[in-house]
Parts: C-alpha cells; structure tokens; sequence
C-alpha cells in the first residue's frame, strides 16, 4: 500500500527529533562523567572507548530504528485511525452516500465509528419519512407531470426551451433525434454532440437570427400581443433547412407591475424541411424540363403549320389542317403556361413569411442602418396601419447592404425610408438626395452577395434579387428630379391581416412546455458577466470523460481504442446525454491489454478514426469544463492529436485523483476503484469508457459538497487546491 505524504512527514519528523534527542543525551551524558574524571582517567576512558565507537554508534541506530518504530506504531493506532475516521464520517455528513464507518485502531475508535453509525442509521430513517410524507403531499403534482411528459413525448414537432442566454433548459425526444440526424459527423458516437441540457443553441442556430426573432417579439409584447410569435427559415452549418417557430416565455416572478413585459426566455419549435424542399425543387424541375421541352415542340407545331401552307394541298385539307394545329398548339400554350406559374407560385411560398407591421420594419430598418454604419437614417413616409408578409431578417440584410453601400462609394449624407401602400402590394423606398448613378452599378449592387458595411466579405450567400423573387416582389432604381431625390423600391406582399389586428402565429399551448429532459434552474443563470474561474461549482456545466487506449505511452504510438462521456448540469449526472465511440487506431492492439479492456481488434476494425471522432467529441464537449480520473493520462493523448485534426482542447479541466487528495489526504490510496468504495458509489462497467466515465462522474458528484466544506466554492478555488498536491507533479 501506498503511504500517503501526511505519514511520510509525521513519521520523517519524529525520527528526526528522536535521533536528535538521543545524539544530544549522549553528549550531555560524556560531558557530565568527563567532568568528574581526572586528566588521567579522561585518557584511560578515551582509549577503552575508542576501538569501541563502532559498536556505539550501532546501538544508538538500532535506538533510533525502534523509535522510528515505536512512532510508526503509534501514528498508525492514534493519529491515522482518527483522521480517515474524520475524513470517512464528513463523506456521510456532506454527502448523501449510504455507508458503514469501519472503525480502526483502539477500541475508543471502534466504538466511535459503531455510535456513529447508529446516528446516521436514525439519520437515514427520518429522511425516509421525511421522503414519504413529501412524496403523499406530491403525488397530485407528479400524476400532472406525467400526464404532460406523455404529452410532450407524443408531439410531432421537435420543441426546445432556452433562457436568453440560449442555453437550452427543456427539449423533447423528438428534439433530440432531430439534433442527432443535423450533426456534422452522424456516424460518430450517434451524432450526440449538438443537443443536451445547458447547451447553447447557438451552436445550430444563427445567434443574430434569434436576436432578430426576440426584437420583434419585444415589440409585440410592448403594443399588448397576448401571445406574440416569430419564425423564420435557416441553414444549418451541415446544410439542413429548418423551420423555426418562436414563442416568448415571460419572466412573471421580476417584471415590475407598472413596468414593460419582461422576457425569461423563449420556447422553439423547429421542422425539418429539407426532404419537402428538395423534394419540391425536384418537381420544379420536372416541370422546368417540361415547360422547356413543350416550348420546343411548340416550336415545331408552329413550323409545321408554316410548312402546311403550301400549293400541294388543296384549300379544305389545309384549312382542316390548320385549324387542328393552331387549337392544339393554343391549348398547349395555355397548359404549359398555366404550369409554369404554378411552379412559380410554389417556388415562392415555399420559404415562410412572416406578418410584420410596416412601421415596425422600418424602426428596425433605420436602427439596424444606423448601427452598421454610423450614418443618420430616418423615417420620411409611413403608413402606420400597414402589415407585411415577409422574411425581415433578409429584407433588413438587404437594406443595410445596399445603405451601405451608398454611404461607402458615394458618400450620401443620409436616407430616408417610406413605406407606402400601392393596390395590392406596400412600397418601399429607400431614399437619397439626387446625385449620378449609372444603372450597371445598381445593378452590380443587386446581384452580388449582401455584406456588413465597412466589411468586404458576403455576410450572406443570398444576394439582393434573390431576397425580391423571395417575396415575389419587384425592385428598381428611381430618380424623382421634381423633389431632387433618387431611390430603390422594393415591391412587397401585404399581409392577409392587412387591414389591421395582429396576425400572431399559433401560441403554444400552456400544457406544450412539459419536457422530457429539462432543468429550469438555469432560467436564471447567466454568464455573459463572470470569469470561468470565479462561478461556483454547482453553476457550472461539466463533460466527464474517459478514454481506452492501446497503452500506457502516448508518446511512443499509443493511441486511443475508445472515447466515452456524460455530462453534469446543474449537480445532476444527465445519463441520456452521453458520448460512446470505437475509434480504429490503425495499429495493433496488444493482447495483454484485451483482458483489461475487453476491446479486440475486430471491434474497431471499421470504425472512424481518431481524427473524424475528435471533432464530433470537440462539440460534445464544448462550453464545458472537462472532468477526468487522472486527467493528465487521458489529456495528453488528446494534445498529441491537436496538429493532426486542428482542434484544442483547452477548456479548464478537473481532476477528481487530485481532487480526492484534497479532500481526503489521509487515505491510502485514490483509485477510481477505492474512491467509488468510500462514497459507496456502485462501480458498473469498469475498464470500458462510458462506465468509467459515469463512475468518475458519480464520484465528482460526491466530491463536491466535500470541496465546499473546506470552503472551495469556484472553479479556481478547484483548481488551485489541486495543483497542490503530491499527485499534480505527475505528468505523461
């Protein structure tokens, strides 16, 4: 057994004082009988003892061995056996581990543990009837939360709950797997990384999107909307199409009652649209090569009618000729044309418009110009009752592209915009004093990429035409001479609603919001404000992992067999959310490790290799902190592959071996194994990566209201406390 470095000093310290005090006894012993003898009897003295130092000195060592001895036996019955006591019974007083304390050392220490045990037994037996009673009081509340997690389960449509920080706090199943088919690296680990509690959405949907999206809803909610609403239509990065449909989720416990409604988050309901589009887009282009191949033998129906008109038929013939194809040829005209706007039709609809009020866009317009490029936009005409079907978010990208772009080549002193209804349609201008402007520019300006002002990259791939025919609109460039302006005009649809009221999208219904996976307290949470380092522990979100490996020596082309992970939100181990993947080393496996690991070659033959499953673990891990057992081991065969796959982990990491030493120096040892024994954590799946990661997750778990009863609360109180200790100094 190891001795730990509380021992090693106690038992150094008390040899050392004991050969020091012997060494001083003698001397004070020759110095006392020296001073009794006469010069004579020094000298007989000295030379009886002089062949005889030797075996004094043996003497004195075999004294000092039995002292070492006789500390050792003591600090091992009184001073050891009390201290793992201490340490054992504040496992039982901070944590909720169910364990008995082994008593050693004197028969006082034996008894002490018994008492104590006895304590925590009636300890365990009011909490159980505590639990009980709590469990009759709820049991109302839990019949309503199963009724409304079997409804949540049962919905069609993907449903995630964020606060405003977007961290996600509620999804359902069918959230989960709609996240899991838009991973980038679905073959990996079941494409785990993208969904999960504490997330941010951010990380699949435009952060500016939502931003959008929450502005318009604030602006409904401060006019009086009941239940206002936004949707809008997005890319993901692996190329999915979403439709996205957002509720608010107000904040009733802080707004003030003479004050605005106040946001606590919001709810969003996401389709997957990407089959219906391509499958619409396939049949558009059936019908484009329909359309294109009737107009060609429309063409040919045409010259042969040309051709029938020759001397060689006689006058009825032709005529009945005629008149047979010119019929044929007008009703395939009228079909083929009639098709062709279908088509059209279905093209522009297809993309989701949402009703917006026209003054509301223009506020948005003049706010969003005004911010991007630091020049002055105002509001010239309005008409205030206006409502708009549109995509705003692409419709304000344009507007600010094409601001922009005057301010920048032409140094306009500032716009205008005037919204306007014109028969079926609104009009739209965006105006400027009268100065030169070629036509080849605007439409230069009109087919290019939109990007922000004062940046020469496309901040999007759509240009500005491509907005238009999104709206089945209309846009040109005007010049009014009378009033020495010039302007761009968009055509837009007026909304169904236009007329007035509010043309909200369906709220969602109060019983909708059960989740199957959620954890409300992280409303409240917010980081945008506090370092890492200083938020607390609890606070925090955490990805437990471990790996299986070919050996023990990175460095010498040992690689990584086996990658699992769990994580911890909110001082819960979330078991649905985890990571488990085989990664092909592309090297032997040796044959003494098999028994350790159970992982044979020809279980990863075929399976990804490291540098497609590091960057599907790279986001499941992101925007956590990383926890590990030994996390030095595990941490170093990460680093080695950061050249070859470009990524860096360089989250903070916890290491609950040192974080163990910290809380309890005095015992023997720190494996995962002894450890999980102490908190009585049940260790299932050992030597596999996804079991050893939740058994170290357990075992953090357990760690943590211990840290804070030593008064480590943050992050890099954590940190700190377990750089210093013995076990830190070890590295790969």
């Amino acid at each position: 057994m190891k001795r730990d470095a509380a021992f090693v000093k106690a038992l150094a310290l008390g040899t050392g004082a004991a050969a020091l005090g012997l060494g001083v006894w003698l001397g004070l012993t020759w110095a006392l009988l020296s001073s009794t003898l006469s010069p004579a009897e020094l000298t007989t003295a000295r030379d009886l003892l002089g062949p005889r130092v030797a075996l004094l000195f043996m003497m004195v060592a075999v004294a000092v061995a039995a002292v070492a001895a006789a500390v050792q036996a003591f600090y091992r019955r009184h001073v050891a056996p009390p201290a793992r006591l201490l340490e054992q019974a504040r496992v039982l007083v901070d944590t909720d581990a169910k364990l008995q304390l082994q008593g050693q050392g004197t028969a006082a220490m034996q008894g002490l543990a018994a008492a104590f045990n006895a304590l925590v037994a009636q300890r365990e037996q009011l909490r159980a009837e505590m639990g009980s009673r709590v469990a009759e009081a709820s049991r109302g509340i839990e019949q309503e939360r199963s009724r409304l997690a079997a409804l949540m389960a049962e919905l069609t449509q993907s449903v995630v709950v964020c606060n405003l920080d977007g961290r996600v706090l509620l999804y359902n199943q069918r959230a989960r797997l709609q996240f899991k088919a838009l991973s980038s690296e679905p073959g990996v680990a079941g494409g785990a990384e993208l969904m999960g509690l504490g997330r941010s959405i951010h990380t699949v949907l435009d952060p500016a999107l939502l931003d959008h999206a929450l502005d318009n809803i604030r602006q409904r909610l401060e006019r009086g909307a009941a239940s206002p609403a936004a949707q809008f239509v997005t890319v993901t990065r692996g190329g999915q199409l979403l439709r996205v449909q957002m509720a608010a989720v107000r904040d009733l416990a802080n707004a003030a009652p003479d004050a605005g409604p106040v946001l606590g988050g919001y709810v969003l309901v996401l389709d997957n649209i990407t089959r219906d589009y391509e499958r619409d887009s396939a049949q558009d282009q059936l019908l484009q090569d329909l359309t294109e191949g009737s107009r060609a033998a429309l063409g040919n129906l045409q010259a042969a009618v040309e051709l029938l008109a020759t001397p060689d038929l006689d006058d009825a013939q032709r005529e009945r000729f005629l008149t047979v194809v010119r019929d044929e040829a007008r009703q395939m005209a009228a079909r083929l044309n009639d098709a062709a706007a279908r088509s059209t039709q279905q093209s522009r609809s297809r993309w989701p418009l949402e009703d917006m009020l026209g003054s509301d866009l223009v506020a948005a317009a003049l706010a969003r110009i005004s911010a991007a490029t630091g020049q002055r936009a105002s509001a010239l005409e309005v008409e205030a009752a206006l409502w708009l079907k549109l995509d705003s978010y692409a419709l304000l990208q344009a507007l600010t592209h094409l601001a922009g772009r005057l301010f920048e080549d032409f140094e306009v002193p500032a716009v205008q915009l005037r919204l306007q209804r014109a028969g079926p349609r609104a009009q739209l201008d965006l105006v400027w004093p009268s100065l030169p402007m070629s036509t080849e520019t605007v439409m230069a300006w009109e087919s290019e990429g939109m990007r922000q002002p004062g940046d020469s990259r496309e901040l999007s791939s759509l240009s500005v035409h491509d907005v238009v025919q999104r709206h089945g609109g209309e846009f040109w460039f005007e010049r009014d001479r009378s009033h020495q302006q010039q302007f761009f005009r968009f055509l837009l649809p007026l909304a169904e609603s236009a007329a007035g009221g509010d043309a909200e999208a369906p709220a969602l219904a109060a019983s909708d919001s059960r989740p199957e996976f959620y954890d409300f307290n992280l409303f409240g949470t917010s980081e945008s404000t506090r370092a890492l380092d200083e938020q607390p522990l609890a606070s925090l979100r955490f990805t437990v992992f471990d790996t299986e490996t070919t050996g023990l020596a990175p460095q010498q082309g040992d690689e990584i067999i086996q990658i699992g992970a769990v994580r911890v939100v909110g001082g819960r181990l979330l078991q649905h959310e985890s990571f488990e993947q085989l990664v092909d080393p592309q090297r032997s496996i040796p044959a003494a490790g098999i028994p350790i690991h159970g992982i044979t070659p020809e279980m990863v033959q075929g399976k990804p290799t490291i540098t497609r499953v590091l960057p599907a673990f790279h986001a499941f891990a992101a925007d956590t902190v990383l926890v590990a057992h030994n996390a030095a081991f595990d941490m170093r065969f990460l680093q080695l592959k950061e050249e070859a796959t470009g990524l860096r982990f360089d989250q903070p990491v916890l290491d609950t071996l040192l974080l163990s030493a910290v809380v309890h120096p005095q015992q023997e040892s720190h494996r995962l194994e002894a450890i999980a024994e102490r908190f009585g954590v049940t260790v299932v799946g050992r030597h596999t990566a996804l079991g050893d990661a939740r058994v170290t997750a357990e075992v953090f778990l357990h760690l943590l209201p211990l840290l804070a009863a030593q008064g480590i609360h943050t992050l890099g109180q954590a940190r700190e406390a377990a750089q210093k200790t013995y076990y830190a100094r070890l590295s790969y």
